[in-house]
């Protein structure tokens, strides 16, 4: 695919780019690495400076970042302003709280003294996605820099303004040279970048199937890797919930981001006592939300990323029809022009089936019936992701209990799996592994350092 920004609202070509020679990502790697050299030297105080300075240019900047999400991507105007601000609060919460993080761990010997000291390992590479083109660039690049590393960035080849507009913050804020770097190629040339000697860790997030490539490339190379791929997020409904508060919880958890993120909620899991008002409710206020322009501030559902998402994700419908599930809402293309789905609910759903096994990465949201909380948990691990997933109930110790059964990274109780700077972010299964945010989210790409005196 070319690197180009094609606009969803109207499928036409607004720019494109040229990747960049064989030559200029060399050039880019050997900056990157003799700047590090300098970089790992440098106080906590000095990388908390140039992360701050990002985050004020980040929110003076909000609305010209946020157009640029909404042309590239689809993204509605406000939920791209809300990503502008996750990421400057990214920003700042390492910022603020990298040194305490990365700060020596006095250990105890029988005799002697010994700590451990965090240090940073070198250039690292980054291979992120375009839904949230802004947030996901951000997550992985704000620890690291605050570590020590520095970061070279291969953005997905539909969002290549964002990524230039990223590095070009950077700039503007004085980072120094070889900091950050965005990468203009190809998703093929990526893997091939891992084997370079200069590069000690890569992180990805996105496909299955990339991730693999990625984690093939860095196993080879004996590289640290992190990977954040899809989620198929369960959304359990228990007899005790409030189900007008659960069907507003519901829309959101779905068709934010026109269901376009791995941890939005996919597979909605009502207990039998309450499936059928739930169902009842959400099927009504699903085919009332309005898609069009993601620029006018009363769409609630913009357009897919691209034709090719559309195309991909009616193909799917029709696939699960064919193996027997029921098209309740939606369905089809919304408008002749643009990428726009329809939002969608799929019933009948018969577990075994392997077309039921897929991520639907769209406004499509699959509902089912169980008879008990234990179906509910058996359904929720049926599946070879594990991102996120949420439960609603009254009964927050149930709750818990139920949680802690779930084969993922991240439950949450009565929201929607969400995220905020100062909670951790990963997967297990299918969805990956290694952590993102958090205090956790900065020790990935560290090496700790054993100091003994004796």
């Amino acid at each position: 695919m070319s690197i180009q920004t094609t606009n969803p609202t109207t499928n036409k070509v607004v720019k494109s780019f040229d990747e960049m020679t064989d030559e200029q990502v060399e050039a880019a790697i050997e900056k990157s690495n003799d700047f590090f050299q300098e970089w790992k030297k440098t106080s906590y105080d000095e990388r908390a400076k140039v992360l701050h300075k990002v985050a004020d240019l980040m929110r003076k900047g909000k609305s010209d970042l946020a157009d640029l999400i909404t042309l590239e991507m689809g993204k509605i105007k406000a939920q791209a302003e809300w990503e502008v601000d996750l990421s400057a609060d990214i920003l700042d919460y390492y910022a603020n709280n990298g040194a305490a993080f990365l700060a020596d761990k006095k250990l105890n010997p029988e005799s002697g003294e010994a700590f451990v000291r965090s240090s940073p390992i070198g250039v690292l590479f980054g291979v992120m996605p375009w839904n949230f083109p802004f947030y996901q660039i951000i997550r992985f690049a704000a620890p690291n820099i605050m570590v020590g590393n520095t970061i070279l960035l291969k953005h997905a080849s539909i969002v290549p303004q964002c990524g230039i507009a990223i590095e070009e913050l950077f700039k503007e804020a004085k980072a120094p040279e070889g900091l950050y770097t965005n990468l203009l190629i190809s998703g093929k040339r990526s893997t091939a970048l891992v084997s370079d000697e200069r590069i000690k860790g890569v992180s990805l997030t996105g496909s299955e199937g990339a991730g693999s490539s990625i984690a093939e490339a860095a196993g080879k190379h004996l590289k640290k890797s992190v990977l954040e791929l899809g989620g198929s997020d369960p959304f359990i409904i228990l007899e005790d919930a409030d189900i007008d508060t659960v069907v507003e919880m519901a829309i959101a958890g779905r068709f934010s981001n026109t269901g376009q993120s791995c941890v939005a909620s996919k597979r909605f899991i009502a207990v039998a006592a309450i499936a059928d008002e739930f169902l009842e409710k959400f099927a009504k206020k699903v085919a009332s939300l309005k898609v069009g322009d993601p620029m006018d501030p009363n769409t609630e559902v913009g357009p897919l990323s691209s034709e090719e998402a559309l195309v991909n994700i009616l193909d799917q419908v029709k696939r699960f029809e064919k193996a027997g599930a029921k098209v309740l809402v939606g369905g089809k293309r919304a408008f002749e022009t643009g990428a726009f789905m329809q939002p969608t609910i799929l019933t009948n759903l018969k577990r075994g089936v392997p077309t039921f096994q897929e991520e639907l990465f769209a406004p499509v949201a699959s509902f089912y019936k169980v008879e008990n909380e234990q179906e509910a948990i058996d359904l929720a691990n049926d599946s070879p992701f594990g991102l996120g997933g949420s439960i609603f109930t009254k009964d927050i110790k149930r709750a818990i209990r139920l949680a802690d059964q779930i084969d993922s990274g991240m439950v949450f109780i009565n929201q929607p799996t969400g995220t905020q700077p100062d909670l951790p972010f990963g997967g297990t299964k299918g969805s990956g592994y290694g952590r993102e945010l958090s205090e956790q989210g900065i020790h990935e790409f560290v090496n700790k350092k054993l100091i003994r005196v004796s």
